[in-house]
C-alpha cells in the first residue's frame, strides 16, 4: 500500500512563485510514488476573507493554478476542504485533546499578540477564535486521511508538530487509532525571498504572482531590492535577492556561471533581473494560457473538485468511524 501524502493551499491571494517552489512543486513530485491528496483550504481562509465572492474567486484561482501546473485529477485526489464534512466533526474531537498552551505558542497567533502589545493595544484585539484554533483544523485536515507525509515550508513546520502532538495524545488515550504524520521539508526552498528580501508572502505584498500578465510580472521583478554596487564590483550571490530566486529556475551550469560572475565582478543587477524575467516567462507562459482557460470555465473547476471530494470521503469516512468508535459516540 502506498504512503499517503497530503498538502493544501489557503486561498487568500493570487498564488505566487514562493507557493510554487515551496509547496506546489515538491507536492507534485511526491505524487510520483505515493497516494497524493491535495486540497483547497477554503474554510481556513474564512479567518481573514469575509467576502463571499472573493472567497469563491480565490478558491477557483487556487484550483486552476494546481491544474495548470500539472496536477492530474485522474491520478491524485484533489478536493475542496468545505466539501468534506468529516473534517469539521474531527476538529471538535481533536480540540478536546489539544492543550491550550500549544495554541498559545502558535506562530500566527503569537505574531498578532506581539504586534498588539507593541502598539499598546489589548492583547487579543483583532483575533478571532478561528485564528486561535487554526492549528486544530489543520490537524483534522491531516489526520482524517491517515496521512503519512506532509510537505511543508519551514514556517508551517510548527503546525505539523502540533498535529503530531494531538495525534499522540489521542492515541495515548484510545490506542493506535490515528496515523502520526511526518513533515517533508525541501532544504533548498524552505524560505523563498520576496521583492524586499523578507519571506515571499501575500501579507507582505512582496510576491511575484505565477500567472499575472507579463507586464505585471516585469514590474514586480524590477522592484526586487538590490544594493548599490556597480556591475564591475564583486558581490556576494548569497546576499542577493535576485539570485536567490534565479537559482531555482536556471540550470545548474548557468547558476554556477552566474555565481562566479558575482564573486569576480562583471555582472549588473539589471541584467540579472532581465534574465530572471526570461526564465519565469519560459517556465510559466504556456501554463498561464492553461490557467486562463480554466478560469473561464469555473463550472468545470467545481466539477473536478466535487469529484475529488467523493474520492476523499471514501478515505475519510472510515477513519472518522474509527474515531467515533474509540471515543464512544
Amino acid at each position: 500500500m502506498k504512503q499517503i501524502a497530503l498538502t493544501g493551499i489557503k486561498p487568500t491571494g493570487q498564488p505566487h512563485i514562493g507557493n510554487y517552489l515551496g509547496m506546489i512543486k515538491p507536492a507534485l513530485e511526491l505524487a510520483e510514488d505515493r497516494q497524493a491528496l491535495y486540497f483547497i483550504a477554503d474554510y481556513h481562509a474564512v479567518t481573514t476573507v469575509k467576502n463571499k465572492k472573493e472567497l469563491q474567486d480565490l478558491t477557483h484561482q487556487a484550483a486552476a493554478t494546481w491544474l495548470a501546473l500539472g496536477l492530474n485529477p485522474d491520478e491524485v485526489i484533489f478536493y475542496r476542504q468545505s466539501d468534506i464534512p468529516e473534517v469539521f466533526e474531527l476538529t471538535w474531537v481533536l480540540a478536546c485533546f489539544t492543550a491550550k498552551g500549544l495554541l498559545n505558542r502558535a506562530h500566527a497567533y503569537k505574531a498578532i499578540v506581539d504586534d498588539n502589545l507593541a502598539a499598546g493595544r489589548e492583547t487579543d484585539k483583532g483575533i478571532n477564535a478561528g485564528l486561535f484554533t487554526y492549528p486544530v483544523l489543520m490537524a483534522a485536515d491531516i489526520l482524517l486521511f491517515g496521512t503519512h507525509i506532509v510537505p511543508v515550508g519551514l514556517d508551517q513546520q510548527q503546525h505539523l508538530e502540533v498535529t503530531r502532538d494531538v495525534a499522540i495524545a489521542f492515541n495515548k488515550n484510545y490506542g493506535n487509532v490515528l496515523t502520526v504524520p511526518e513533515a517533508v521539508i525541501r532544504k533548498g526552498v524552505m524560505t523563498i525571498p520576496g521583492l524586499d528580501g523578507r519571506k515571499m508572502s501575500k501579507s507582505y505584498n512582496n510576491v511575484i504572482p505565477i500567472f499575472a500578465q507579463p507586464n505585471q510580472i516585469r514590474n514586480q521583478v524590477r522592484r526586487i531590492v538590490t544594493d548599490s554596487k556597480r556591475p564591475e564590483e564583486p558581490k556576494d550571490p548569497d546576499e542577493c535577492n535576485v539570485f536567490a530566486i534565479y537559482r531555482h529556475f536556471a540550470d545548474a551550469a548557468a547558476v554556477a556561471a552566474k555565481r562566479r560572475l558575482y564573486l569576480d565582478g562583471g555582472l549588473g543587477y539589471g541584467d540579472m533581473k532581465k534574465e530572471l524575467l526570461e526564465l519565469l516567462e519560459a517556465t510559466f507562459a504556456a501554463k498561464r494560457d492553461t490557467y486562463n482557460e480554466l478560469m473561464e470555465n469555473r463550472d468545470e473547476l467545481d466539477k473536478v473538485l466535487q469529484q475529488g471530494a467523493e474520492k476523499a470521503r471514501e478515505i475519510a469516512v472510515p477513519v472518522l468511524r474509527k474515531v467515533r468508535k474509540a471515543v464512544g459516540v
